[in-house]
Protein backbone atom coordinates (compact mmCIF):
# COMPACT_ATOMS: atom_id res chain seq x y z
CA UNK A 1 0.00 0.00 0.00
CA UNK A 2 1.10 3.45 -1.06
CA UNK A 3 0.60 7.12 -0.72
CA UNK A 4 0.45 9.33 -3.49
CA UNK A 5 0.45 12.69 -2.27
CA UNK A 6 3.81 14.09 -2.79
CA UNK A 7 4.58 11.69 -6.46
CA UNK A 8 5.30 13.05 -9.60
CA UNK A 9 6.71 11.00 -12.74
CA UNK A 10 10.29 11.81 -13.50
CA UNK A 11 10.61 9.63 -16.74
CA UNK A 12 8.02 8.04 -19.10
CA UNK A 13 8.30 6.22 -22.22
CA UNK A 14 6.15 4.11 -23.66
CA UNK A 15 7.09 1.14 -26.09
CA UNK A 16 5.22 -1.75 -27.77
CA UNK A 17 5.32 -5.76 -27.01
CA UNK A 18 4.99 -8.43 -29.69
CA UNK A 19 4.46 -12.21 -29.18
CA UNK A 20 6.95 -14.58 -30.57
CA UNK A 21 4.10 -17.09 -31.41
CA UNK A 22 2.44 -14.60 -34.16
CA UNK A 23 5.21 -12.71 -35.48
CA UNK A 24 4.34 -9.50 -33.83
CA UNK A 25 7.61 -7.47 -33.15
CA UNK A 26 8.65 -4.73 -30.46
CA UNK A 27 8.47 -1.47 -31.27
CA UNK A 28 10.49 0.81 -29.61
CA UNK A 29 10.60 4.46 -28.65
CA UNK A 30 14.14 6.53 -28.72
CA UNK A 31 13.21 9.02 -26.22
CA UNK A 32 11.32 9.50 -22.95
CA UNK A 33 7.92 11.72 -23.39
CA UNK A 34 7.40 14.97 -22.05
CA UNK A 35 3.75 15.61 -20.62
CA UNK A 36 1.49 18.60 -21.21
CA UNK A 37 -0.33 19.16 -18.01
CA UNK A 38 -3.63 17.60 -18.91
CA UNK A 39 -2.21 14.29 -19.78
CA UNK A 40 -0.15 14.40 -16.52
CA UNK A 41 -2.80 14.74 -14.16
CA UNK A 42 -4.46 11.90 -15.71
CA UNK A 43 -1.68 9.48 -16.34
CA UNK A 44 -0.37 9.72 -12.15
CA UNK A 45 -3.32 8.38 -11.05
CA UNK A 46 -4.52 5.94 -13.33
CA UNK A 47 -0.83 4.51 -13.25
CA UNK A 48 -0.39 4.65 -9.13
CA UNK A 49 -4.19 4.22 -8.02
CA UNK A 50 -4.56 0.19 -8.42
CA UNK A 51 -1.34 0.05 -5.97
CA UNK A 52 -3.38 2.16 -2.80
CA UNK A 53 -5.30 -1.18 -1.94
CA UNK A 54 -2.40 -3.59 -2.26
CA UNK A 55 -1.51 -5.15 0.96
CA UNK A 56 0.60 -7.99 -0.38
CA UNK A 57 3.44 -7.30 -1.07
CA UNK A 58 6.69 -9.44 -3.42
CA UNK A 59 10.40 -10.13 -3.30
CA UNK A 60 12.51 -10.92 -5.94
CA UNK A 61 13.45 -14.72 -6.50
CA UNK A 62 15.77 -16.64 -8.35
CA UNK A 63 16.54 -20.35 -8.37
CA UNK A 64 20.42 -20.02 -8.42
CA UNK A 65 20.90 -16.63 -7.69
CA UNK A 66 19.03 -12.95 -7.11
CA UNK A 67 21.57 -11.56 -8.45
CA UNK A 68 20.32 -13.26 -11.91
CA UNK A 69 17.11 -12.48 -11.72
CA UNK A 70 16.45 -9.64 -14.44
CA UNK A 71 13.65 -7.29 -13.47
CA UNK A 72 15.97 -7.22 -10.45
CA UNK A 73 18.71 -6.53 -12.22
CA UNK A 74 17.71 -3.43 -14.36
CA UNK A 75 15.37 -1.85 -11.39
CA UNK A 76 19.01 -1.60 -9.80
CA UNK A 77 20.30 -0.16 -12.84
CA UNK A 78 18.16 2.56 -13.11
CA UNK A 79 17.85 3.39 -9.50
CA UNK A 80 21.84 3.37 -9.64
CA UNK A 81 22.21 5.76 -12.97
CA UNK A 82 19.31 7.67 -14.28
CA UNK A 83 20.45 8.21 -17.99
CA UNK A 84 20.37 4.46 -17.90
CA UNK A 85 16.93 4.39 -17.93
CA UNK A 86 15.52 4.54 -21.79
CA UNK A 87 18.29 1.68 -22.77
CA UNK A 88 17.02 -0.38 -20.05
CA UNK A 89 13.33 0.45 -20.68
CA UNK A 90 14.14 -1.62 -24.01
CA UNK A 91 15.98 -4.60 -22.06
CA UNK A 92 12.98 -4.85 -20.12
CA UNK A 93 10.30 -4.81 -23.07
CA UNK A 94 12.90 -7.59 -24.47
CA UNK A 95 12.35 -9.76 -21.47
CA UNK A 96 8.80 -9.39 -21.59
CA UNK A 97 8.89 -10.47 -24.82
CA UNK A 98 10.73 -13.49 -23.91
CA UNK A 99 8.02 -15.01 -21.88
CA UNK A 100 5.69 -14.83 -24.44
CA UNK A 101 5.50 -18.28 -24.49
CA UNK A 102 1.88 -19.12 -25.87
CA UNK A 103 -0.03 -17.49 -28.45
CA UNK A 104 -2.86 -16.23 -25.88
CA UNK A 105 -0.30 -13.99 -24.45
CA UNK A 106 -1.91 -10.21 -25.54
CA UNK A 107 0.64 -7.97 -27.50
CA UNK A 108 0.33 -4.34 -25.78
CA UNK A 109 1.98 -0.86 -24.99
CA UNK A 110 4.46 -0.96 -22.52
CA UNK A 111 5.32 1.81 -19.72
CA UNK A 112 8.35 1.94 -17.95
CA UNK A 113 8.21 5.30 -15.78
CA UNK A 114 10.19 6.20 -12.77
CA UNK A 115 8.60 7.81 -9.71
CA UNK A 116 9.65 10.19 -7.16
CA UNK A 117 8.75 10.98 -3.91
CA UNK A 118 6.77 7.77 -3.37
CA UNK A 119 5.66 6.63 0.48
CA UNK A 120 5.74 3.48 1.43
CA UNK A 121 5.46 2.44 4.93
CA UNK A 122 6.57 5.89 6.42
CA UNK A 123 10.00 5.47 3.80
CA UNK A 124 10.17 7.98 1.00
CA UNK A 125 11.72 6.93 -2.17
CA UNK A 126 11.91 6.32 -5.39
CA UNK A 127 10.02 3.21 -7.30
CA UNK A 128 10.21 2.13 -10.93
CA UNK A 129 7.11 0.96 -12.25
CA UNK A 130 6.58 -1.11 -15.42
CA UNK A 131 2.90 -1.53 -16.88
CA UNK A 132 1.47 -3.02 -19.57
CA UNK A 133 -1.78 -1.83 -21.73
CA UNK A 134 -3.66 -5.29 -23.20
CA UNK A 135 -6.78 -4.06 -24.06
CA UNK A 136 -7.88 -1.27 -25.53
CA UNK A 137 -11.60 0.15 -25.91
CA UNK A 138 -13.79 1.88 -28.54
CA UNK A 139 -14.16 5.74 -28.72
CA UNK A 140 -16.44 8.07 -30.83
CA UNK A 141 -14.95 10.57 -31.67
CA UNK A 142 -16.58 13.64 -33.47
CA UNK A 143 -14.75 16.32 -36.46
CA UNK A 144 -16.12 19.32 -38.57
CA UNK A 145 -16.33 18.20 -42.48
CA UNK A 146 -18.62 20.95 -44.85
CA UNK A 147 -20.38 22.66 -42.02
CA UNK A 148 -21.39 18.81 -40.66
CA UNK A 149 -20.31 17.44 -37.44
CA UNK A 150 -19.36 13.65 -38.19
CA UNK A 151 -18.28 11.11 -36.16
CA UNK A 152 -16.06 8.47 -36.51
CA UNK A 153 -14.72 5.27 -34.22
CA UNK A 154 -11.11 5.32 -32.52
CA UNK A 155 -9.25 3.37 -30.30
CA UNK A 156 -7.74 4.25 -26.54
CA UNK A 157 -6.61 3.22 -23.37
CA UNK A 158 -9.49 3.30 -20.65
CA UNK A 159 -8.06 5.56 -17.57
CA UNK A 160 -10.68 2.98 -15.85
CA UNK A 161 -8.53 0.18 -15.43
CA UNK A 162 -4.87 -1.11 -15.53
CA UNK A 163 -4.42 -4.24 -17.20
CA UNK A 164 -1.09 -5.33 -15.72
CA UNK A 165 1.39 -3.22 -13.51
CA UNK A 166 4.22 -3.34 -10.95
CA UNK A 167 6.12 -0.84 -8.53
CA UNK A 168 9.60 -2.02 -7.42
CA UNK A 169 10.22 0.24 -4.80
CA UNK A 170 13.94 1.62 -4.10
CA UNK A 171 13.88 0.31 -0.40
CA UNK A 172 15.15 -3.02 0.81
CA UNK A 173 14.20 -4.85 3.81
CA UNK A 174 16.13 -8.64 5.28
CA UNK A 175 14.06 -10.32 2.20
CA UNK A 176 15.25 -7.50 -0.44
CA UNK A 177 13.98 -5.10 -2.43
CA UNK A 178 10.00 -4.36 -2.14
CA UNK A 179 7.71 -5.36 -5.23
CA UNK A 180 3.97 -4.75 -5.92
CA UNK A 181 2.10 -6.22 -8.29
CA UNK A 182 -1.74 -5.95 -9.96
CA UNK A 183 -2.87 -7.82 -12.83
CA UNK A 184 -6.76 -7.17 -13.64
CA UNK A 185 -6.28 -10.30 -16.92
CA UNK A 186 -5.64 -13.59 -15.13
CA UNK A 187 -5.33 -15.49 -18.53
CA UNK A 188 -2.36 -17.09 -17.75
CA UNK A 189 -1.32 -17.05 -13.83
CA UNK A 190 2.63 -17.43 -14.19
CA UNK A 191 3.12 -15.02 -17.06
CA UNK A 192 3.79 -11.93 -14.97
CA UNK A 193 4.21 -12.69 -11.50
CA UNK A 194 6.54 -15.81 -11.86
CA UNK A 195 8.36 -15.86 -15.60
CA UNK A 196 8.25 -12.13 -16.03
CA UNK A 197 8.65 -10.09 -12.74
CA UNK A 198 10.06 -13.55 -11.08
CA UNK A 199 8.73 -12.75 -7.55
CA UNK A 200 7.51 -14.62 -4.44
CA UNK A 201 5.33 -13.47 -1.70
CA UNK A 202 7.34 -11.63 1.07
CA UNK A 203 7.03 -13.73 4.04
CA UNK A 204 5.30 -11.54 6.59
CA UNK A 205 1.68 -11.24 8.13
CA UNK A 206 -0.10 -10.30 5.17
CA UNK A 207 1.14 -13.47 3.58
CA UNK A 208 0.63 -15.50 6.25
CA UNK A 209 -3.45 -14.44 6.13
CA UNK A 210 -3.49 -15.09 2.48
CA UNK A 211 -2.44 -18.76 2.87
CA UNK A 212 -4.57 -19.91 5.75
CA UNK A 213 -7.72 -18.36 4.19
CA UNK A 214 -6.86 -19.71 0.85
CA UNK A 215 -6.37 -23.11 2.60
CA UNK A 216 -9.16 -22.95 4.75
CA UNK A 217 -12.22 -22.03 1.50
CA UNK A 218 -10.01 -25.05 -0.30
CA UNK A 219 -10.59 -27.46 2.66
CA UNK A 220 -14.56 -25.76 2.62
CA UNK A 221 -15.03 -26.62 -0.88
CA UNK A 222 -13.12 -29.94 -1.40
CA UNK A 223 -13.36 -31.79 2.14
CA UNK A 224 -16.43 -30.32 4.36
CA UNK A 225 -18.76 -29.46 0.78
CA UNK A 226 -18.17 -32.96 -0.88
CA UNK A 227 -18.70 -35.21 2.66
CA UNK A 228 -21.13 -32.70 4.74
CA UNK A 229 -22.87 -30.39 2.25
CA UNK A 230 -23.06 -26.83 1.42
CA UNK A 231 -24.94 -25.79 4.85
CA UNK A 232 -21.73 -27.25 6.97
CA UNK A 233 -19.76 -25.79 4.14
CA UNK A 234 -21.04 -22.33 4.85
CA UNK A 235 -21.10 -22.61 8.34
CA UNK A 236 -17.09 -23.40 8.45
CA UNK A 237 -16.30 -20.74 6.58
CA UNK A 238 -18.65 -18.21 9.14
CA UNK A 239 -16.97 -19.35 11.63
CA UNK A 240 -13.28 -19.37 10.08
CA UNK A 241 -13.93 -15.54 8.98
CA UNK A 242 -15.40 -14.87 12.77
CA UNK A 243 -12.35 -16.43 14.19
CA UNK A 244 -9.84 -13.70 12.30
CA UNK A 245 -12.25 -10.75 13.09
CA UNK A 246 -12.02 -11.67 17.21
CA UNK A 247 -8.27 -12.50 17.18
CA UNK A 248 -5.22 -10.27 16.92
CA UNK A 249 -3.08 -13.99 16.18
CA UNK A 250 -3.61 -17.23 15.13
CA UNK A 251 -2.72 -20.27 17.05
CA UNK A 252 -3.42 -23.54 14.42
CA UNK A 253 -4.86 -25.44 17.72
CA UNK A 254 -7.11 -22.66 18.88
CA UNK A 255 -8.89 -22.33 15.77
CA UNK A 256 -9.12 -26.13 15.70
CA UNK A 257 -10.71 -26.00 19.14
CA UNK A 258 -13.36 -23.22 18.40
CA UNK A 259 -14.29 -23.73 14.76
CA UNK A 260 -14.62 -27.62 15.08
CA UNK A 261 -16.25 -27.04 18.47
CA UNK A 262 -19.12 -29.48 17.60
CA UNK A 263 -17.58 -31.53 15.37
CA UNK A 264 -14.13 -33.27 16.69
CA UNK A 265 -14.04 -35.03 13.45
CA UNK A 266 -13.01 -32.11 11.45
CA UNK A 267 -9.56 -32.07 12.69
CA UNK A 268 -7.64 -34.80 11.75
CA UNK A 269 -8.86 -33.95 7.97
CA UNK A 270 -8.25 -30.65 8.55
CA UNK A 271 -4.53 -31.89 9.53
CA UNK A 272 -4.44 -33.82 6.49
CA UNK A 273 -5.88 -31.52 3.71
CA UNK A 274 -3.32 -28.78 5.40
CA UNK A 275 -0.07 -31.27 4.58
CA UNK A 276 -1.70 -31.56 1.03
CA UNK A 277 -2.17 -28.15 0.03
CA UNK A 278 1.33 -27.60 1.67
CA UNK A 279 2.63 -29.70 -0.82
CA UNK A 280 0.69 -29.27 -3.96
CA UNK A 281 0.67 -25.35 -3.64
CA UNK A 282 4.23 -25.16 -2.96
CA UNK A 283 3.83 -23.24 0.21
CA UNK A 284 4.07 -23.35 4.32
CA UNK A 285 1.02 -22.31 5.79
CA UNK A 286 1.79 -21.41 9.65
CA UNK A 287 0.67 -23.23 13.09
CA UNK A 288 1.09 -19.40 14.42
CA UNK A 289 1.10 -15.81 13.01
CA UNK A 290 -0.37 -12.35 13.74
CA UNK A 291 -3.62 -11.79 11.65
CA UNK A 292 -3.39 -9.09 8.59
CA UNK A 293 -6.96 -7.20 9.27
CA UNK A 294 -6.48 -5.61 5.44
CA UNK A 295 -5.74 -9.25 3.56
CA UNK A 296 -9.07 -10.36 6.12
CA UNK A 297 -11.20 -7.77 4.56
CA UNK A 298 -10.50 -8.70 1.08
CA UNK A 299 -10.41 -12.24 1.35
CA UNK A 300 -14.08 -12.02 3.28
CA UNK A 301 -15.65 -10.51 -0.25
CA UNK A 302 -14.21 -13.45 -1.81
CA UNK A 303 -16.47 -16.05 0.36
CA UNK A 304 -19.39 -17.35 -1.23
CA UNK A 305 -21.76 -18.69 0.82
CA UNK A 306 -24.44 -19.14 -1.46
CA UNK A 307 -26.43 -22.72 -1.29
CA UNK A 308 -27.82 -22.83 -4.89
CA UNK A 309 -30.49 -25.52 -5.18
CA UNK A 310 -31.79 -26.93 -8.41
CA UNK A 311 -35.97 -25.68 -7.72
CA UNK A 312 -34.07 -22.31 -8.52
CA UNK A 313 -33.98 -20.94 -5.15
CA UNK A 314 -31.09 -19.86 -3.81
CA UNK A 315 -30.31 -19.85 0.11
CA UNK A 316 -27.69 -16.87 0.99
CA UNK A 317 -25.41 -17.03 4.55
CA UNK A 318 -24.18 -14.17 6.13
CA UNK A 319 -20.43 -14.46 6.52
CA UNK A 320 -20.37 -12.46 9.80
CA UNK A 321 -22.82 -14.75 11.48
CA UNK A 322 -21.30 -17.71 12.08
CA UNK A 323 -24.22 -19.40 14.08
CA UNK A 324 -27.09 -18.29 12.08
CA UNK A 325 -26.84 -21.36 9.94
CA UNK A 326 -26.78 -24.01 12.73
CA UNK A 327 -29.97 -22.26 14.71
CA UNK A 328 -32.28 -21.12 12.14
CA UNK A 329 -31.66 -23.08 8.82
CA UNK A 330 -32.72 -26.70 9.65
CA UNK A 331 -32.40 -29.84 6.45
CA UNK A 332 -35.05 -32.61 6.10
CA UNK A 333 -36.12 -35.11 3.70
CA UNK A 334 -40.01 -34.95 2.73
CA UNK A 335 -41.35 -38.50 2.19
CA UNK A 336 -44.16 -37.92 0.28
CA UNK A 337 -42.51 -35.09 -2.27
CA UNK A 338 -39.56 -37.41 -2.27
CA UNK A 339 -37.41 -34.24 -2.27
CA UNK A 340 -34.73 -32.76 -0.23
CA UNK A 341 -35.85 -29.33 1.84
CA UNK A 342 -34.33 -26.09 4.32
CA UNK A 343 -36.70 -24.54 7.01
CA UNK A 344 -35.60 -21.16 7.75
CA UNK A 345 -36.72 -20.08 10.82
CA UNK A 346 -37.06 -16.07 10.95
CA UNK A 347 -39.42 -13.36 13.14
CA UNK A 348 -39.88 -10.63 10.14
CA UNK A 349 -38.94 -10.03 6.75
CA UNK A 350 -38.30 -6.89 4.30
Amino acid sequence: MIKRNRVSISKFIIHKVGNKFNSATNIFSESAITFDEESYELMKPFLLKPFGNVAESFRFNHHANIELNEINNYSTEIFNDESSFIDISKHIVNHLFEQSNSAQIKTGDVIVALFEDVEYKDVVTQALGIFKIENKINFFQTFMEKDVLDVFVQQGISTKKLDKGCLIINSTDAEGRVVLSVDTNNYDAQYWIKNFLNVKYADDSNQHTQNYIEMCKDFSEEVIKEDYGVQEKSKFLAKTVDFFKENEDVNIHDFKDEVFEENEDFKPLFDNYKKQFEEINDVLVRNQFAISDIVLKKQKQKIKTEIKLDTNIQIKLDIDAPDAASEFLEKGYDEEKKMKYYKVYFNEED
